[in-house]
């Protein structure tokens, strides 16, 4: 893999645009006072509650990253109840913000935006990552490099599980608008795939656990909508905004995040109303009413109410029959 030299990451926060060819000079910048004015930033944001086991787990791997001097840690806390804001007060190189515990993740995002964004120049970075994941020392490197060698690409991650062969998990979205479907890319590959990925695949939408944009995307097009859309799928929202205006969506396979053999929200033991209409579901009807009348062309958005209710009908209707 090719690593980004720290020359290859300086560049001018001023009108001035400068490429820095010489090593030495490189170095020489790198240790002026004034050598922050000059470090392309990525931003991380980090929403969290509770877990603090996590936050501290993926805190660390930021801080193993080959390029962490270009890293800014944000953690949005949103009211935690265990110890979660005594230890990210006690953290010098971690911004935390403080939530009332109504922000859920897209709000949390949304709240960090607006901290990094005003101070974001033309070449900096925002990535957006879950507190369940943690990842290698070259992990932020690759997202950067991807980006990069791909026209200023979002880049999402692949997922590894533990204790699951093959690793990979996950691999990125796949939409179908018109049926109201969604899987994963994983669903399409073979076994032999699945071992050994290709370096990169196009998705149709991008997840909030490991994804880089650049961050003017977020000043030309918008941020968040939490009032829509405040925890799932406000991540794929985002990402296919972004895409309509010609950005690639792209998931590099060396961009690796690990996981717990479980995470996330697991509703197989809720009740059926907590299925539907609890917002720390990812099957809550409102939210994915909202998702596909935001995404699309005018004509999917205006049916999408519609096309949500007989495709629910459609296939509750073969979950009866298979069941006889």
């Amino acid at each position: 893999m090719k690593r980004l030299h720290p020359a290859s990451i300086l560049v001018d926060r001023t009108n001035t645009r400068f490429a820095v060819a010489d090593v030495s000079l490189a170095q020489r910048l790198l240790v002026r006072k004034e050598r922050r004015q000059y470090l392309m930033r990525v931003n991380v944001l980090i929403p969290v509650f509770n877990r603090l086991e996590h936050t501290r787990k993926v805190i660390a791997a930021l801080r193993a990253q080959t390029v962490v001097d270009n890293i800014r840690i944000v953690v949005i806390d949103d009211g935690s109840t265990d110890e979660t804001a005594e230890f990210l007060a006690a953290q010098p190189d971690v911004t935390s913000i403080r939530g009332d515990g109504n922000l859920w993740w897209g709000g949390a995002i949304e709240v960090g935006l607006k901290r990094v964004l005003p101070d974001c120049g033309p070449e900096d970075y925002i990535l957006f990552v879950n507190n369940d994941t943690w990842f290698g020392p070259t992990y932020v490197e690759t997202l950067i490099r991807c980006s990069r060698e791909n026209r200023d690409a979002i880049i999402g991650s692949v997922v590894h599980e533990e204790e699951s062969d093959p690793p990979l998990t996950g691999v990125g979205p796949r939409l179908n608008i018109n049926r109201i479907a969604v899987w994963d890319i994983l669903a399409e590959l073979s076994e032999e795939e699945r071992r050994n990925p290709k370096p990169l695949y196009k998705a149709d939408a991008l997840s909030g656990r490991g994804t880089l944009f650049p961050a003017e995307l977020f000043k030309r097009h918008g941020t968040m909508r939490p009032r829509f859309l405040p925890h799932y799928m406000a991540d794929y929202e985002i990402s296919m905004r972004f895409a309509r205006t010609g950005v690639q969506l792209l998931v590099s396979s060396e961009a690796i995040v690990y996981s717990p053999p479980v995470y996330g929200a697991h509703v197989s033991n809720t009740s059926s109303w907590k299925k539907h209409f609890g917002r720390r579901s990812p099957h809550n009807v409102f939210q994915r009413a909202a998702f596909y009348s935001l995404i699309g062309t005018p004509l999917q958005r205006l049916t999408a109410p519609l096309r949500m209710a007989a495709f629910m009908i459609i296939r509750t209707a073969h979950t009866l029959r298979a069941k006889k």
